[in-house]
């Protein structure tokens, strides 16, 4: 398998920083790869149409610019999309609506390797991300460097429903998640207050602040997602060192509506 990026930046204790797209044109991975600031990509599968040849397609330009790819993945069927994810090339999978402790187990056992007194319910399997790092040697699969890139697999958990507030402390003991992100709109629909993170509800940002604070005291990556670097400042405070910043469909309308606008008034001027 290709270097995990993500994970030696998690070993090596650095601050990493990535970007969220819906659309999985490779040609997007290269142009993110071309800024040379961005760690890794994070391709929203839970909100985008894509298919298995693409998943390979996409992580390959990835990799090409010395990047990581995570996904964000559906609750359900997760450990069919976890794998295929992984055997595509992703290095790291964010687990949506994760609600207990099951749901965590289930979610990290899905992303390793089905080993003696093992959790993990990863099977054998030749596929793109491992038998291509070997020049074509299928034997990689099933051998102790298969097992060891299943294990350097990044797992991620959106922390956004009342349950996983509820029992966070328990979730986040299941041994091999690392990373924590908030998601307050959910948690506000979780809790009956639908909109209510969009309004900036106090409540839902002191519990978002508490989770923070009880993922650094344990041990576990809290990231937090910005549209500016100038909201990062706040979570920087906190002692949040990882970021995920912009989506391509935002940033694109963002700009049409601007250009948009300032040209229809330009035009209005002229008439």
């Amino acid at each position: 398998m290709a270097t995990n990026i993500l994970r030696e930046k998690l070993k090596a204790d650095e601050p990493t920083l990535c970007t969220h797209v819906h659309n999985i044109w490779p040609s997007m991975a290269e142009i993110i790869g071309h800024s040379g600031l961005f760690d890794y990509i994070e391709f929203e599968a839970e909100y985008a149409p894509f298919g298995l040849f693409e998943l390979e397609n996409f992580c390959r330009a990835v990799e090409l610019h010395g990047m990581s790819a995570m996904i964000k993945i559906d609750q359900e069927p997760r450990r069919f999309l976890a794998q295929r994810s992984i055997g595509a090339g992703f290095h790291s999978v964010l687990f949506a609506d994760v609600r207990t402790v099951d749901d965590a187990k289930e979610c990290v056992g899905s992303t390793r390797a089905e080993v003696s007194e093992s959790a993990g319910t990863h099977g054998v399997a030749t596929r793109r991300a491992f038998w291509m790092a070997r020049g074509g040697s299928l034997s990689y699969g099933g051998s102790p460097e298969f097992v060891q890139a299943l294990d350097d697999i990044v797992v991620a958990f959106m922390v956004e429903k009342k349950p996983a507030v509820d029992h966070l402390e328990e979730i986040l003991s299941v041994p091999g998640v690392d990373i924590v992100q908030w998601g307050p709109y959910d948690y506000g629909m979780s809790i009956g207050r639908p909109g209510a993170a969009a309004a900036g509800d106090a409540q839902i940002k002191a519990v978002e602040r508490q989770v923070i604070e009880t993922c650094l005291r344990l041990g576990i990556v809290p990231r937090a997602e910005i549209d500016t670097p100038e909201e990062a400042k706040y979570y920087m405070d906190l002692g949040v060192r990882h970021f995920a910043i912009g989506t391509d469909t935002d940033v694109y309308f963002d700009w049409l509506r601007r250009t948009g606008e300032t040209m229809r008034s330009a035009m209005s001027a002229d008439l």
